[in-house]
């Protein structure tokens, strides 16, 4: 019959004390800025699909990369050496060079001008063998190799292995070569390139290398001119900011292209704190336009499975906020349990110390009915929390 007195009295004393300090703690009731998280789910599944059906409208028509991506062909400026063989016990003709001249002509002894514009090295020996022979040889055999080529010389910077002047032959001036030519993207490259034409007005043009279609288009693209500037872009770091009542304050960096759930970046902030019992928190996201949305956790229902466990995006920040409750929890853990003296050394817990004073004064009964007596609100079952809580150091302003 005391056990149950006192354990009446206990909670009554509790629901006095949170009434009384509760509008001190937290100060009235203020106006719910959240989003639900059902909503947040449905904007991002309306945004998702939006995106995807203006993917599908605005996609451009295939384009046949072959063209741009063939073995290299003959242009204005290219120095080229030419060698007759197999012609019998006709003159031969020694091994000479020749220039392809603007009009992609180039001068050959005995037969005079020939075209070989934009033809590979295979093709252009055709052309030759047929102007040789038979008018000037029976048989030969005709070879060409690449002498001084021409090339336009282009400045790439940003996420690449070997930035700098990298020089471009005829029919590689692209996008694509101009990176391979500098080693290739690095580690931190995003995709992301931007092309700054030196010569021409006009706005930078921007694609994305890593999706196929904006690679397509990036090679069907006039081709680049001397002086042009291509920075691939670094990727953004993929950081999430995790705060409030957890065990692990402070940002988390992950590499690019990672998803990091909600659960995750919690588990990884160590948990939220043991001393107080946190029901609830905040995703903020910050939008394109500046805006930011703030979204109502249930933690609970996270951790239930019962709400998605969505991923973040970079620049994140996912709060675990101080409640009404969290607040009337912390009062009454330092007010009351810390300066009545009932945890004075921690080196048992609260409901322990019930116990061990239980059996030393001989009283009967287990430990549940103790802590209905003394401890019905199982705050005494936070000792060892809130001794960590205690010992921790100031936070750093």
């Amino acid at each position: 019959m005391n056990q149950k007195m006192n354990a009446r009295s206990v909670r009554k004393s509790c629901f006095l004390l949170s009434v009384m300090v509760g509008p001190m703690l937290f100060g009235g009731c203020a106006k719910e800025n959240r989003i639900s998280f059902q909503q947040f789910v449905d904007m991002q599944q309306a945004q998702s699909e939006q995106g995807v059906q203006e993917s599908q409208e605005e996609a451009p028509p295939p384009i046949n990369v072959d063209q741009y991506l063939r073995p290299y062909t003959l242009g204005p400026g290219d120095v080229i050496t030419i060698t007759l063989t197999g012609m019998g016990e006709a003159a031969p003709i020694p091994p000479f060079q020749a220039r392809v001249d603007r009009n992609g002509e180039i001068d050959a002894p005995i037969v005079g001008r020939l075209n070989v514009s934009k033809l590979e090295l295979e093709d252009a020996e055709k052309v030759i063998h047929t102007a040789y022979v038979p008018a000037v040889y029976s048989q030969a055999v005709v070879h060409v190799a690449t002498g001084d080529l021409k090339t336009t010389k282009v400045l790439v910077i940003g996420a690449v292995t070997t930035p700098g002047l990298i020089p471009l032959r005829q029919n590689e001036r692209t996008l694509l070569h101009a990176i391979v030519g500098a080693g290739g993207a690095s580690e931190s490259a995003s995709g992301e390139t931007t092309l700054r034409r030196v010569r021409r007005q006009g706005a930078p043009e921007v694609f994305n290398l890593r999706d196929t279609g904006q690679l397509q288009q990036a090679l069907a693209i006039a081709s680049l001119d001397e002086g042009d500037i291509v920075e691939v872009q670094a990727a953004r770091p993929n950081t999430i900011f995790v705060g409030g009542l957890v065990n692990r304050v402070g940002p988390q960096m992950y590499p690019s292209g990672s998803e990091i759930t909600i659960l995750q970046a919690l588990a990884a902030a160590g948990g939220p704190r043991t001393d107080v019992v946190p029901l609830e928190g905040t995703l903020i996201r910050h939008n394109p336009d500046g805006s930011d949305i703030h979204v109502k956790l249930s933690l609970g229902r996270l951790a239930r499975g019962q709400d998605a466990n969505l991923a973040l995006a970079a620049g994140d920040i996912l709060w675990v906020p101080e409640t009404f409750g969290t607040r009337v929890q912390e009062f009454i853990n330092k007010n009351i349990f810390l300066r009545a003296g009932v945890s004075v050394t921690y080196n048992v817990s609260g409901l322990e110390f019930l116990n061990r004073a239980s059996q030393q004064s001989g009283r009967s009964g287990g430990g549940n009915d103790l802590q209905n007596a003394f401890d019905p609100l199982g705050f005494l079952q936070r000792g060892t929390a809130l001794q960590t809580l205690t010992s921790r150091p100031a936070p750093t302003p």
